[in-house]
């Protein structure tokens, strides 16, 4: 990403240097500085001795090339998609919506059984019809008076049954000619028992009686023929029922239709019945008589219908250039069968067809398309072969309609493309109908259609018309030459997002893909994984009952294949899996484990980088195939594949590392079997699973504190998954936390404490050499476990008992009286409170318990709300509820802070709080003081002592008005499916699909605006550089804003916005607000979360050329980033996570120094801890811990703004130390230049310029030194500033100008020679500024203003001059 981001920039920054570019430095592509050969920028950054107007040409030009990289970082975080909407992402289970596609053809029907009812009477014309000469005769292409009457009677009703069987081979026809009511009666109820619940058309031609009556009866003969009888319509439909489909061909046909609404409507207003499924087509409006003209058959609507390419050509011909040359009887012979697409009436049959489905999906409405063209064979051909007829009959003044409606389509063009087809295949039929060898040239149709459907694909969108040759594409899919190309243009226009994968369903693409999976062919392999990736993104599908799975499980398992494509692979495999069955157990015995696992394996470090896209895959498949099917578990178990997911979770992309957990949750087994429960002790592989088990776990609990809470939210699944199979166990744990046992514990415990009940107690890094903290903050738990180090310093104990290990050393207080004083060492069988007893389900060791409770109680209390709320719902598995406290508050604690408490869902730790507070705030040393999984954060320390007095005493607890409810009564609680949807649901899976829903074909570029932006940014921002090198600044102390921020506490730290004129501020009760100075309005005010009670101890920018978010850092060592922070109530919070992890022993609060490098993507912080913690924001992962020297913490910290990974820190004891992460040793040099008392470093910062190693100090004892680390006398400039009393210090990143303030209510400014620059003071008259004791100084990142906050809550800006530039 970050070289991406480069070279965008580096040619934005060049743009407008370009004339200069030659004499300037060069520009290195990887991003680092080509040496600092340019002097001139360093000396004139240097001093104030050289003139400083002189902006010669090329001097600025060394500046802005050598500086535009430095001075510009390019990399960019904390922008992926993740960080869209993580906090509002509602997560999901397993899948349980089944698997219904509403584009799966589940509805699809059969015509079962067709009746076909004759009234020709052949020689009596009926009275109603005068017919014209010469008129229109032939029935069935049979002229009926070729022959005896009742000859052509039988042989056009067997024609008729022919021509209906083409279309439907598979029904059962019967016909009746010239019938009676009776039996037409007989017919229709033989077609319905027949058809049982399928549809049944009845198809009756009229043309030798009269027109139906006006009230829709059609007429029949009696026995005799001496008489017409009429038949009801409604008569017609309670024998025939539903479904079904009527064709009348016959005059005034409309007549019927209206009769035939006019009874549905009765019958459902009557009987509020649904609308029945019934579908009606008649020849001609109720007025019209049907064609009689000799260029028609008589019953051209049934040849229509029935014969569709002979009507069509002929039809053609009569129209065309053909007409006077062409011999028609050809059209009869035209070679080849409609089921053969590579013979001329195969592929003519094949365009009508791709043709007239074409201009009805255009037309009509998705649904009624759905229902007429997609449901019933026979159904789409008739309504394809209406189309023509519609065309053909109005050319005769007829309109042929039917019920539902159809809105008209004879003149829609892509019937001009049919006239084409049809005339280039009737020119090639004499020559092919003379020699049956000549070749047959197949039509460009397709080929042009595919074209047009491209020139769409490449200017269509979804807000344009869709493209109308869809359903041709899917026509062409039937073909071998032209399949591959279809395929490719289908996958580029299902990339275009969910409504184009909606449109290619509604046409009906389904079938055809999944027939496709059939075949072998290798080069559609890539392409019908990519589509059926798309439609899967949308709608779920069985592929299992057409053995669709085995495809994938090919594809997955195919060396030929890109990484991304078997990603493609594994999220089909995924889908077809989730939470079905049938599917899990059909992928297993195809083997799918050991595939996933295989490619698992082999992605091991020294490989390339696998893609992280397929490692995410793979896990989340992995996963899905093991959720809740303990068979799959158990494989999973003998595979090993719990080792084999580890190592991923160190991955650098959150997305691997959240899937990778995923896996590994979804493979503990939480026993929903119920019959295991009672016999699990005889199974042999009952020792695997407790191992694997624990395994896992430990695996979970080393990425607890994880930097992306997507990865934290889903081991907060993971963990409620264990909570639920181990809910015994735990909460025996739990509760001996949170009810400590009033004789036992109490009275034993002190004896392993340590003599200096001073050192209270921290993590076991305490035991670990130097006290460094290991990188992992659970490893060295693991390990004090494992390798009986000795666990208490003083010797007094001695490791040999299992007990004083696990039990103490994890804090956890199950140990029994007697078990700690026997002298053998050896515990006691006195049941350890009963743990082992309650069930007889293999418990794991108590001391991997107690890590878990206390993962939960730190993931409760995450600074993400998200992960935050799945923490607490945690802990409500294990009978932890949220218990609000009745005010216990001590007279201390203002009202305001007791509300909080008592009203914030923290109240509800109040019982853990209360245990640690009990033992380490009364007089109980215990070495369990604070939470010894990492992050043990002070956060529910203080919120104690407002729910309860500092000196809570252990009785209080037993106490009935204590106001803390128990949280273990419940802890019987319901069981199975109930408590089951009490588990939070994990959401990595969900999450990730979104990504194939998006396009992923098409880059998606930065949009032009906002490369205009950035570009116009830096732009800003090297013009202001120059000036603020070249700046002379004689004074500044022209106050040009002031802001009351109407903060209780008074401001804690500031920050001024670079390119608008912007200024942010925070207090002690973590509130933000964000104040213009130029319109003096305030833009928005919001809390940063809601347990304020840390105070802010930075604010920093991210991303400042883009769209910059808000870095947040409190004095815990949280940091929250949010976007949108300056639009009033919009604040988005992008990402949260405890930077720092472990205290010191004995340290009351963290007291985080936080600082942020945009160059390189790090944050570095650190406080009174024993390290330094390097994050890496893009991965969201601590990257570095850099180990400090013994009893030494950091009071000051800054980075370099331009040499990426420098940052330099203040200790408390007055050490200044450089550090640069790229070196292998961290540290780069040290020095102590505040002797003179040795007082703690109050600020840090880099002198402004590209010179490496110069930096400015000052300690609280008032005194500001500047340094050069790289020289053996480091300090080479002293100033006494303020005696005794500086707080704050602030150094321009481009100007020359340091700041310092103290706590007399002073600002005194300097240039880097040290000369004094003014003083910005304290005036007791009436009229003047006046400021409190300065907490915090900051200046404007490229001008020369200074931000500072004081402690009375008011924010003054200072310039130069009274309007600065903007």
């Amino acid at each position: 990403m970050a070289a991406s981001r480069f070279s965008q920039s580096t040619t934005a920054v060049s743009n407008h240097l370009e004339d200069f570019i030659e004499n300037g430095n060069h520009v290195e592509e990887d991003g680092e500085r080509n040496g600092y050969s340019s002097r001139s920028i360093v000396d004139t950054n240097d001093a104030n001795s050289r003139d400083l107007t002189e902006t010669a040409s090329s001097s600025y030009v060394e500046m802005t090339t050598t500086t535009s990289m430095a001075y510009l970082p390019q990399t960019i975080v904390l922008c992926e998609l993740r960080h869209e909407g993580f906090e509002d992402c509602v997560p999901a289970g397993p899948s349980d919506s089944g698997l219904v596609s509403k584009w799966r053809p589940r509805d699809r029907m059969k015509t079962g059984c067709v009746a076909l009812v004759l009234c020709l009477n052949i020689s009596v014309d009926p009275p109603d019809v005068i017919k014209i000469s010469p008129c229109a005769r032939m029935e069935c292409w049979i002229d009926p008076f070729s022959m005896a009457p009742q000859k052509a009677l039988e042989s056009i009703g067997r024609t008729l049954n022919q021509q209906y069987e083409r279309w439907q081979p598979k029904a059962r026809y019967k016909y009746s000619l010239d019938p009676t009511v009776d039996e037409v009666k007989k017919l229709c109820t033989t077609c319905r028992k027949y058809a049982k619940s399928e549809r049944v058309l009845f198809h009756y031609n009229g043309h030798g009686v009269p027109k139906p009556t006006p009230n829709g009866e059609i007429w029949l003969f009696n026995k005799s023929y001496t008489q017409y009888i009429p038949l009801p319509i409604s008569d017609l439909d309670s024998w025939l029922k539903t479904p079904s489909i009527y064709v009348f061909d016959c005059s005034a046909a409309g007549l019927i239709v209206s009769a035939f609404i006019q009874l549905q409507d009765y019958s459902s207003s009557s009987s509020g019945a649904p609308t029945r499924d019934c579908i009606l087509l008649a020849a001609c409006e109720a007025h019209e008589t049907l064609p009689q003209s000799a260029e028609f058959p008589a019953d051209v609507f049934t040849s229509c219908l029935t014969t569709p390419i002979k009507m069509a050509l002929r039809w053609f011909c009569t129209r065309s250039l053909l007409h006077e040359s062409f011999d028609y009887s050809l059209i009869d012979r035209i070679p080849g069968r409609q089921t053969d697409r590579k013979t001329l009436l195969g592929e003519l049959n094949w365009i009508f067809t791709a043709v007239t489905d074409t201009i009805a999906w255009n037309v009509l409405p998705h649904d009624l398309f759905q229902r007429l063209f997609r449901q019933d064979l026979l159904v789409a051909s008739l309504f394809r072969n209406f189309l023509l007829a519609e065309r053909i009959m109005r050319s005769a003044n007829c309109s042929p309609i039917s019920y539902p409606m159809l809105p008209p389509t004879h003149q829609h063009h892509m019937w001009d493309a049919w006239d084409m087809a049809a005339e280039i295949c009737l020119s090639q039929l004499p020559s092919l109908v003379e020699d049956p060898n000549v070749e047959f040239q197949p039509s460009p149709f397709f080929t042009e259609q595919l074209t047009a459907f491209e020139v769409w694909l490449d200017h269509g969108s979804e807000h344009k018309k869709p493209p109308e040759q869809l359903p041709i594409v899917l026509q062409v899919l039937l073909s071998q030459c032209h399949r591959f190309r279809a395929l490719v243009l289908l996958g580029r226009f299902l990339d275009m997002g969910p409504w184009a994968v909606e449109l290619a369903l509604s046409v009906g693409i389904f079938p055809y893909v999944l027939k496709l999976l059939q075949t072998t062919t290798p080069e559609l392999r890539q392409i019908l994984v990519f589509i059926w990736t798309k439609i899967l993104a949308l709608d779920k599908v069985d592929l299992v009952k057409d053995g669709g799975h085995a495809y994938f499980i090919r594809f997955l398992d195919s060396v030929e294949a890109y990484p991304e494509q078997r990603a493609m692979a594994a999220f089909v495999l995924a889908v077809i899996v989730d939470g079905h069955r049938r599917g899990q157990e059909t992928c297993i015995e195809a083997g799918l484990i050991h595939v996933c696992l295989k490619h698992l394996q082999c992605s091991s470090p020294n490989e390339a980088q696998t893609e992280p896209l397929f490692l995410q895959w793979i896990c989340l498949c992995l996963g899905k195939l093991w959720e809740d099917f303990s068979e799959a578990q158990l494989l999973g178990l003998q595979a090993d594949a719990s080792a084999t997911l580890a190592p991923l979770l160190s991955e650098p992309q959150p997305e691997v590392r959240a899937a990778a957990v995923f896996a590994l949750g979804t493979a503990l087994d939480i026993g929903f079997d119920t019959s295991r429960d009672g016999h699990g002790d005889e199974d042999s592989d009952d020792d695997d699973k407790v191992r694997a088990e624990a395994s896992i776990i430990k695996n979970l609990l080393n990425i607890v504190s994880d930097g992306s809470p997507l990865v934290r939210a889903e081991v907060a699944v993971a963990l409620s998954r264990f909570a639920f199979g181990h809910n015994k166990h735990l909460k025996s744990v739990a509760a001996a936390y949170w009810k400590p046992q009033s004789g036992s514990v109490l009275t034993s415990l002190p004896s392993f404490a340590l003599k200096g009940s001073s050192s209270g107690y921290t993590t076991p890094t305490h035991y670990m050499p130097h006290g460094s903290i290991v990188p992992s903050p659970i490893a060295p738990l693991l390990r004090v476990g494992n390798d009986s180090q000795p666990a208490i310093r003083d010797g007094r104990v001695s490791t040999s008992s299992p007990l004083a290990t696990s039990g103490i050393m994890h804090g956890s207080p199950l140990s029994d009286d007697s078990s700690l004083h026997s002298d053998s060492g050896a515990p006691n069988d006195s049941g350890s409170n009963g743990v082992l007893h309650h069930s007889r389900r293999k418990p794991l060791d108590n001391a991997l318990y107690s890590q878990c409770v206390l993962a939960m109680c730190n993931l409760a209390k995450d600074p993400s709300p998200r992960v935050a709320s799945l923490g607490r719902r945690v802990l409500s598995v294990i009978g932890i509820e949220q218990v609000v406290a009745k005010s216990v508050k001590p007279a201390g604690a203002s009202a305001r802070l007791g509300e909080s408490a008592a009203s914030s869902s923290l109240a509800g730790l109040a019982r853990s709080s209360s245990w640690f507070e009990l033992n380490g705030g009364a007089h109980l040393p215990l070495t369990f003081r604070t939470p010894p999984v990492s992050p043990p954060r002070p956060s529910y320390l203080t919120k104690m002592r407002r729910v309860c007095s500092l000196e809570f005493r252990p009785h209080l607890i037993n106490s009935p008005d204590s106001g803390l409810a128990d949280p273990l009564l419940a802890s019987a609680g319901p069981s199975g499916a109930s408590e089951r949807s009490l588990l939070p649901q994990s959401m990595i899976y969900n999450w990730s699909c979104g990504h194939f829903s998006k396009p992923l074909l098409t880059a998606t570029d930065d949009s032009e605006d906002l490369i205009a932006r950035r570009e116009e940014s830096e732009k800003l921002a090297l013009d202001h550089i120059v000036k603020c090198q070249h700046s002379s600044v004689s004074k500044l102390h022209n106050q040009i804003a002031s802001w009351d921020t109407k903060f209780e506490t008074g401001t804690k730290t500031a920050l001024l916005q670079p390119f608008s004129p912007v200024v942010i501020a925070s207090d002690e009760n973590e509130r933000i607000r964000v104040w213009n100075y130029e319109e003096a309005t305030l833009l928005n005010s919001f809390s940063n979360h809601d347990y304020p009670d840390k105070g802010v101890s930075k604010l920093c920018l991210v991303n400042e050329f883009d769209e910059n978010m808000l870095l947040v850092a409190s004095n815990d060592g949280n940091i929250r980033i949010w976007k949108d922070y300056s639009s009033k109530g919009q604040q988005k919070l992008v990402t949260a996570f405890a930077s720092i992890q472990g205290h010191k022993p004995g340290a009351h609060g963290v007291n985080a120094v936080v600082d942020w490098q945009q160059q390189s993507g790090y944050l570095f912080s650190s406080g009174d801890i024993s390290s330094i913690m390097a994050w890496d924001l893009d991965k969201e992962q601590l990257v570095n811990t850099i180990s400090l020297p013994q009893d030494s913490s950091i009071s000051a910290l800054a980075v370099s703004q331009v040499h990426g990974g420098q940052f330099a820190a203040g200790f408390v004891d007055g050490y200044v130390r450089l550090y640069d992460i790229r070196t292998p040793e961290m540290l780069v040099t040290e020095t102590r230049p505040h002797t003179q008392r040795v007082e703690r470093v109050v600020g840090i910062g880099f002198q402004p310029g590209l010179e490496p190693a110069k930096i400015v100090s000052a300690s609280q004892a008032g005194n500001i030194q500047f340094l050069d680390m790289r020289s053996a006398k480091n300090t080479y400039l002293t100033i006494d500033a303020h005696r005794g009393s500086l707080t704050a210090l602030a150094v321009h990143r481009h100007a020359p100008l340091i700041a310092s303030g103290s706590a007399k209510q002073l600002i005194k400014v300097f240039n880097l020679e040290g000369d004094p620059l003014g003083t910005i003071r304290y005036y007791p008259t009436f009229m003047a500024q006046k400021i409190g004791s300065v907490s915090c100084l900051t200046f404007h990142p490229y001008q020369v203003l200074l931000a500072a906050g004081a402690a009375d809550s008011c924010v003054s800006i200072y310039a130069e001059e009274i309007s600065p530039p903007r």
